[in-house]
């Protein structure tokens, strides 16, 4: 198994945790502060919630893989990798209203999202080797 993945997905569960709380500060905050359209309010709280259940699958299927050394639940959470990257660029970009803090907190998540992908693709292949 590789330790530097296990490390990442160890530090990107604690960050996302700090992230979601913040999203959801932040849109709280919005929603007070700036003509939230309540059209928008709901689906922006559902694809945080959804994010947030698209995460814990990952970490957890990606850390089992690493440690058993499998292949399948490594590239399931790849896969999942590619969907929470999405939800995230959403919310760094395409929400209602984005603050400087939405894209400091985006940008730093897509970056550890693109370190795991590529120490997961490397533990595939070691695995597959």
């Amino acid at each position: 198994s590789s330790v530097s993945l296990q490390i990442l997905f160890y530090v990107n569960g604690a960050y996302y945790i700090f992230y979601f709380l913040a999203t959801l500060a932040m849109i709280v905050y919005k929603s007070q502060v700036f003509s939230y359209p309540d059209s928008f309010l709901a689906p922006d709280l559902a694809l945080l919630f959804i994010m947030a259940i698209l995460e814990a699958l990952r970490l957890y299927l990606g850390s089992k893989g690493n440690l058993t050394e499998e292949e399948a639940p490594l590239g399931l959470s790849l896969v999942l990798t590619v969907g929470s990257a999405l939800l995230c660029i959403y919310f760094l970009a395409w929400q209602t209203y984005v603050l400087q803090a939405d894209v400091i907190l985006g940008a730093i998540l897509l970056f550890t999202y693109g370190l795991e992908s590529v120490l997961e693709i490397a533990a595939i292949a070691a695995f597959v080797s």
